[in-house]
């Protein structure tokens, strides 16, 4: 028998309302909010507040907790707060007394954290996260792979003495691109773009002089032309080479006019321009330069290249991928350490040869741990003679093929060189966990697509995706033990429909297993 139910809307009061009891303890909100060390997470943020200038700041965990809140989920700034605003579960998050209807702050704020939260300031954040996890791993994590008999009598003997380890953990080197959200730039697309906005200049100043015949901007014709070999499928070289010329004609034609117009206004009184647009004005100016000198001297490739203008710190960056070779955003050069935990070294728009980075990654890894890393696994670019004698001189492996030509294989020296190899591809295997942090960065938090415009914002948005992968590492270290104390008896309860509360009151010496 087929049951219907009547789709008529129920009024407010006939509607059940769930949350006239307490919260769930068990929610993953609530469980983030308690490991989270908000104090440490706000001195640094509000030392970039001022305390006798603008309006009241909002609560240090009210904003830092919206962060988080949007880069978990993958929210715009206005979703972001319309979440908080309907889900009391996020409100608790961000530490609101209660539950409220109204919206805690304006989407805007969120792009002011982004202006004012620089790098320092998630670099504090990444050292209260250690922390954290320095206090919740001798509860809660199992002694580790390297801590074998001899390492247990050396660390005993070392803390005998009262010092720490000169050598501890592994660290893990990488370098990617971080990907803006622009459309593909093409030469001809950028002069188009650029034109079109000149004409939208010209209109304005017009607009406020006395004068009255318009510049002649040709702006249909340009137009049509652009638009008559930006529809074929396959244009050719030559027919590309030509209508770059063109647009750059017109676009001459333009930026001359705009100069004249600006004559009507002395020097020192205000343009009647919008800023935005005349950042764009300027950036105008420094592709046509580009463009016309590569289209005299024939080339493709120019210093500082501009491939978007809203955007001017974006630079095309080459890697040589199967799928990309040509990648538009920001290099990283990332660090990550054996429990999990990603820190971003090096940010910059330019391509750079993340190997050189590596004394320095070295050196913020011992000022932040206190220890040097047992080894250094990472690509075979990080595996120069400069990097291998400096590693070599601090008693840090480096998991890399040796330089130089190989050994002459021999009956004495096969099953050495047969366990060596065995060795560096293992090695190699350890390597991956940064392949995949990069892709759960990429694919989960949406790391391969920034869509701030700024360079600081920008600079913000990537920080608080590796934050937000960071917490969630944490969190998983916190739940551990769950899943090696009593993996199968909680198989067993949830099976039978039997509550954890029903399991522990059947044997109250099972608490003793708890992670304290």
């Amino acid at each position: 028998m087929i049951r219907s139910h009547s789709h008529n809307q129920l009024t407010l009061p006939e509607f059940d309302w769930p949350f006239q009891a307490a919260l769930d303890e068990k929610n993953r909100w609530v469980t983030l909010s308690r490991l989270i060390p908000w104090d440490a997470l706000s001195e640094p943020y509000c030392q970039k507040l001022s305390v006798t200038q603008g309006r009241p700041a909002k609560d240090a965990r009210l904003v830092i907790g919206a962060v988080i809140i949007k880069h978990k989920l993958c929210l715009s700034d206005e979703e972001t707060v319309f979440q908080i605003q309907e889900n009391p579960y996020l409100q608790y998050f961000v530490g609101l007394p209660g539950y409220q209807m109204k919206a805690p702050f304006a989407p805007s704020l969120l792009v002011e954290v982004r202006k004012r939260m620089g790098q320092g300031v998630f670099d504090r954040f990444y050292e209260a996260i250690i922390e954290q996890l320095d206090q919740i791993q001798p509860r809660h994590m199992p002694h580790s792979s390297h801590d074998d008999d001899d390492s247990d009598n050396q660390n005993s003997s070392t803390a005998e003495e009262g010092s720490k380890p000169t050598h501890q953990g592994k660290l893990i080197l990488d370098g990617t691109v971080v990907e803006q959200a622009i459309r593909y730039p093409t030469d001809l697309s950028l002069l188009n773009e650029g034109r079109e906005l000149t004409e939208t200049l010209i209109d304005i100043l017009h607009a406020n002089t006395t004068l009255k015949k318009k510049p002649r901007t040709y702006r249909e014709k340009a137009h049509s032309a652009y638009l008559a070999i930006a529809k074929q499928r396959r244009p050719s070289s030559k027919v590309i080479r030509k209508g770059i010329r063109q647009q750059c004609q017109y676009l001459r034609r333009n930026l001359g006019h705009i100069e004249t117009l600006l004559t009507h206004w002395p020097e020192g009184t205000q343009l009647p321009i919008p800023n935005w647009l005349l950042h764009r004005y300027w950036v105008i100016q420094h592709l046509y330069q580009q463009q016309w000198e590569m289209y005299q001297t024939k080339t493709k490739r120019c210093d500082h290249r501009i491939v978007s203008i809203s955007q001017p710190q974006v630079r095309p960056i080459v890697r040589g991928k199967q799928n990309k070779p040509v990648e538009f955003g920001a290099k990283l050069s990332v660090s990550l350490t054996d429990t999990g935990l990603a820190h971003v070294d090096e940010l910059r728009w330019n391509a750079f040869n993340e190997g050189k980075d590596l004394k320095g990654q070295v050196e913020a890894y011992k000022e932040r741990t206190g220890y040097y890393p047992e080894s250094l696994l990472a690509d075979p670019l990080y595996g120069t003679r400069d990097n291998r004698k400096y590693l070599k001189q601090k008693g840090i492996h480096f998991a890399g093929k040796p330089l130089g030509r190989p050994k002459k294989v021999t009956d004495q020296n096969r099953a050495e060189l047969k366990q060596e190899k065995k060795q560096r591809r293992e090695d190699y295997r350890q390597r991956i966990p940064i392949e995949g942090k990069f892709g759960q960065g990429k694919h989960a938090y949406q790391l391969g697509y920034i869509r701030a415009k700024r360079a600081d914002t920008s600079v913000a948005w990537i920080n608080s995706i590796f934050l937000v992968m960071n917490l969630m590492v944490l969190l998983k270290i916190f739940f551990a033990p769950w899943k090696q104390v009593m993996p199968n008896t909680l198989l067993r309860v949830s099976c039978y429909g039997q509550t954890l509360r029903r399991y522990f009151d059947d044997n109250p010496a099972r608490l003793s297993l708890m992670p304290v």
